[in-house]
């Protein structure tokens, strides 16, 4: 029985040989595999595998099936990305139904994947990827697609290219010409189309709903505070709070030209400010967040930890804090009081809910007419918020951040 993955989930992998197997219907495709090391960029050039190099530490490519050998891969070799791309023989071509791949063990298809279908002109997809978990493997389904093509894939996961790439690497590989702003864009997106050519459509989102709101203009000192309770755990497994980091990246991209978000990882002791950057956000959040324990979610702590940071950076513009909750908080009188002795230091709180637990709190910090808080808004992701397109995330993110930061 073949089970079928969501974009964003993941399954246990056996020893020995993983096939991935991509069947498209239009237009027709070249298969290639990335292996990337502990910091998500791959260890040299030779780290890519496609019809030119087939074959590297054990993963080997062949038409349109990447083969990989579990036992065999080095322990240098912290995830392999399986990437299929519009053939570059056909000059225009971009997907629109998403590529179907088949993952197959001892002989056997026991899995598939079809990420959902795109519509931004996307020319290259990232299908899934092999990742190390303890002593074994897992794999996950992911779906992102390039609208940059494999160029900006590349330079998004350390592949070097350079002025003799059209004659080194498959003509797909050549740089293009960088694209100038879309219709209506204000900001300047070229810093994130040089470091992280995946964020560049969400970016655009992002600052397509900020238009909308009438704030495109403004500019925001970003915070991305992360629930790290027990009960969080499957959702940093299957990669959906590194997703929704790379979301809120994104936006910050527009808000603040740093290209930094601080990030506080909320949990049973002191918090841990951390941040993610547009050169260091693959895998970030997976390496960060081993770093820090279980617990009870410390939310308050948390808070003030932003808060500090905030103050002592002297920033002029104030600050959008987005605040993932999985749970009610132990600490809700603290929680009120922080909210109530911040509406007048030019700080915005976005409780942004997603997880299993209940959120009562959240929801109903504004119920009460006597008790509500201008400067603190409830956004409901979803149990996953990355199945959430990316125009209506954005403008359930930044709704009532527009309307407080409106003169």
């Amino acid at each position: 029985m073949t089970t079928s993955l969501l974009k964003g989930q993941n399954a246990a992998l056996m020893a020995g040989q993983v096939t991935f197997t991509v069947a498209a219907a239009k237009p027709a495709v070249d298969v290639s595999a990335l292996l990337l090391g502990s910091n998500g960029k791959v260890r040299s050039d030779n780290d890519l595998v496609f019809y030119n190099h087939p074959a590297q530490d054990g993963v080997q490519a062949s038409g349109h099936t990447v083969t990989a050998d579990l036992d065999r891969i080095p322990s240098g070799v912290a995830t392999v990305v399986l990437v299929a791309s519009v053939d570059p023989l056909q000059p225009g071509a971009v997907f629109t139904t998403a590529p179907r791949v088949s993952i197959t063990q001892a002989g056997t298809v026991g899995m598939a994947f079809t990420a959902p279908d795109f519509g931004a002109r996307e020319t290259v997809v990232v299908l899934a990827e092999l990742y190390r978990r303890g002593d074994g493997w897992k794999v996950r389904a992911v779906g992102q697609g390039y609208a940059s093509g494999l160029a900006g894939l590349a330079t998004d996961y350390g592949v070097d290219i350079d002025a003799d790439a059209a004659t080194s690497t498959p003509p797909a590989i050549a740089v293009p010409a960088q694209a100038g702003p879309a219709a209506g864009e204000t900001v300047n997106l070229s810093k994130i189309q040089r470091q992280a050519p995946a964020l560049l459509e969400p970016a655009r989102q992002a600052g397509q709903a900020l238009m909308n709101r009438g704030i495109a203009n403004r500019r925001a000192a970003v915070y991305l505070i992360l629930d790290h309770d027990y009960h969080m755990e499957e959702m940093y497994e299957s990669f959906a709070v590194q997703a929704f980091a790379e979301r809120v990246l994104a936006l910050s991209a527009n808000l603040d030209d740093d290209g930094t978000v601080p990030v506080v990882f909320s949990s049973g002791r002191e918090p841990f400010l951390e941040e993610i950057r547009l050169d260091n956000y693959r895998g970030r959040i997976g390496q960060l967040h081993t770093q820090v324990d279980w617990g009870w979610g410390n939310v308050a702590d948390a808070m003030r930890r932003t808060v500090d940071h905030y103050q002592e950076s002297g920033a002029a513009d104030p600050a959008f804090v987005i605040v993932q909750v999985g749970d009610e908080p132990w600490d809700k009188s603290e929680v009120r009081s922080l909210l109530q002795n911040t509406a007048t230091l030019g700080v915005f709180w976005l409780f942004v809910g997603f997880g299993r637990g209940k959120l009562a709190f959240y929801k109903n910090l504004n119920a009460s007419a006597s008790a509500s808080f201008n400067n603190v808004a409830f956004y409901d992701a979803s149990k996953n918020p990355g199945a959430v397109p990316g125009n209506r995330f954005y403008t359930g993110l930044i709704e009532a951040f527009g309307k407080w930061m409106k003169p």
